[in-house]
C-alpha cells in the first residue's frame, strides 16, 4: 500500500476549537491535567474546552497559545501559526481518502447547522407576529 503525507492534519473546517487545543497539547506532549495545572484551572474545565462544551476567557487563551507554541488565531479559528505536524505522520491512500470524506462530511453539516439557525430564527419570528384573521 502507498503512503501519502498527511496533509493539513488540521484543517481550519474540519476541526473545532476543542480539537486543536487537545491535538496542541498532545503534540507539546502534556496530559489534560498537566496544562490545566500550568493555567491555573481545575481538569475538567480542560476536558469541558476540549470537547467544546465551553471556551477559555482571553487572559487564559493568551497563557494556553503560549504555552503550546501556537497563535491565538490558530487556536481559535484553525488560520496561523499552529502546531507543525507530527515526524512520520503518513496515511494509506485508503485512510486519507476517508480522512478526506470526514473533512468533507464536517464542512456539509457545518453549513447545515448554520442554515438550520438561520431558518429556526425566521420560523420564530414568523411564530411571534399576530394571526391574521
Amino acid at each position: 500500500m502507498t503512503a501519502i503525507a498527511l496533509d493539513g492534519w488540521y484543517h481550519p473546517d474540519a476541526t473545532t476549537f476543542g480539537d486543536r487545543l487537545a491535538g496542541a497539547r498532545e503534540q507539546a506532549g502534556m496530559t489534560q491535567g498537566e496544562l490545566a495545572k500550568r493555567l491555573g484551572v481545575k481538569k475538567k474545565t480542560m476536558e469541558d474546552w476540549e470537547n467544546d462544551h465551553s471556551e477559555p476567557r482571553a487572559n487564559r487563551l493568551s497563557m494556553m497559545a503560549g504555552l503550546l507554541n501556537v497563535s491565538i488565531s490558530w487556536l481559535l479559528t484553525g488560520q496561523g501559526d499552529g502546531p507543525s505536524e507530527p515526524e512520520g505522520a503518513v496515511l494509506s491512500r485508503t485512510a486519507s481518502g476517508l480522512l478526506s470524506e470526514v473533512r468533507e462530511i464536517s464542512v456539509q453539516m457545518r453549513l447545515a447547522s448554520e442554515r438550520l439557525v438561520r431558518v429556526e430564527k425566521e420560523l420564530q419570528a414568523l411564530m411571534r407576529e399576530p394571526e391574521i384573521a
